[in-house]
């Protein structure tokens, strides 16, 4: 199974794929590692990437999950995966399950305040929350609320998931 973490930046996906795969003793992915050079740098100038620029990375994080899925690995991705359109390209199996952490404009500000060491400009975040487009209904995918802590939401991630 590959668990897809997704949202903003800053929401925690990090944190949480991490936690979540180290309990169910999974392989854990960072997407971002997947982005060619051009897109951080892109970033951390403060200019947020277009859909060409996403689709390239998106592929190389698709043929991933292809080789994972096919070798019957289970993975954690921590991925943004903003718009449907980037989620549609990367369900290829229903073995792909998706996990929206959500969490409003002030709550995710105050987390990217308390971030060091990221290569994405703060000045993004509104840009992020501009292209997210939260799954609808028949998209399959598991919504959290944000404001508890990591353990508890990834406890609460484990119970909808059926992986308790």
């Amino acid at each position: 199974m590959i668990v897809i973490v997704f949202g903003v930046s800053a929401a925690g996906k990090t944190t949480i794929g991490k936690l979540l795969a180290e309990e169910l003793g999974w392989r854990f992915s960072e997407a971002d590692d997947f982005h060619p050079v051009a897109n951080i740098e892109k970033m951390h100038s403060g200019h947020p990437l277009t859909d060409e620029d996403r689709w390239p990375w998106l592929e190389r994080l698709l043929e991933q999950i292809t080789r994972s899925l096919a070798a019957k690995e289970n993975v954690v991705l921590a991925c943004s995966g903003l718009k449907r359109a980037y989620r549609e390209r990367l369900r290829v199996s229903d073995d792909v399950k998706f996990v929206f952490l959500r969490g409003d404009y002030a709550l995710i500000e105050r987390q990217l305040r308390r971030r060091r060491g990221h290569f994405m400009n703060p000045a993004l975040l509104q840009s992020q929350f501009a292209d997210l487009g939260e799954p609808e209904p028949d998209e399959d995918a598991i919504t959290i609320e944000l404001g508890w802590t990591p353990e508890e939401l990834v406890e609460e991630i484990k119970a909808k998931l059926g992986l308790v």
